[in-house]
């Protein structure tokens, strides 16, 4: 999805930019952004779960692009297991992954953000935070909502130098990754949803386009949930 670094657009990263989800948002935002996925097979090439790595990844954007206008963080670690049996090692991976990583490429893009004036921060978290489907999933979600809380306090701390934060919660959409999920669960879950329909990756990818133009400009600490009225709030 990358572009010629010398190109007048802005700038924008997607983690997981390789992904079902996190490739329709590049895809989305490719028609007006420079658009560098980052990932184990991506434009930029990082283990997400290494902070040293993460660091060095963001260093080479910089080098490279000059700027990040927009960081998207779709990238996400699933593991599944007994709450009884769940070892650490793997929540502080699952937590690497999915929070830390996001922390330090925040970190790395907002001071060119703050000097610019201009930047948007969003989060891909899930509708799963307020509707659980059980202990084995309790890490993933767990990062989820230290995404949404990191949402709601950058928000608070970075709107002055203008720049937006926000997170986007999809429901449960069929991926590569969901291919596990059994196809009458699909079912029942759509039947529940206020739009009975299947969801999409481009319907995620549609709402961080929206979040990244300046037409959101006034949107900042906010979760959207885009998962057909399923989770109402």
């Amino acid at each position: 999805m990358s572009t010629p670094a010398n190109s007048d657009r802005r700038v924008a990263v997607v983690t997981g930019g390789s992904g079902a989800i996190g490739g329709a948002i590049a895809a989305r935002l490719s028609s007006d952004h420079q658009v560098i996925a980052l990932g184990r097979h991506a434009d930029v090439t990082v283990d997400l779960g290494d902070p040293d790595a993460v660091r060095a990844a963001a260093e080479r954007v910089l080098d490279r692009y000059g700027r990040c206008d927009v960081l998207v963080h779709a990238a996400a670690m699933v593991a599944f297991g007994p709450f009884d049996e769940f070892q650490l090692s793997t929540w502080r991976q699952v937590h690497a992954v999915n929070v830390e990583s996001a922390l330090l490429l925040t970190q790395a893009f907002v001071p060119g953000m703050r000097d610019r004036g201009f930047g948007r921060v969003i989060f891909i978290v899930s509708n799963s935070y307020w509707r659980p489907p059980g202990p084995h999933m309790l890490a993933y979600i767990a990062s989820k909502g230290a995404l949404i809380g990191m949402t709601r306090t950058l928000a608070v701390g970075l709107g002055s130098s203008g720049i937006a934060v926000t997170a986007v919660a999809p429901g449960l959409t069929r991926t590569p990754a969901t291919d596990v999920v059994p196809a009458e669960e699909f079912a029942d879950v759509a039947a529940h949803q206020a739009l009975p329909r299947p969801l999409a990756p481009e319907d995620t990818a549609s709402v961080v386009a929206m979040l990244a133009r300046e037409d959101a400009a006034a949107l900042t600490g906010q979760t959207l949930t885009v998962d057909g009225g399923l989770v109402l709030r």
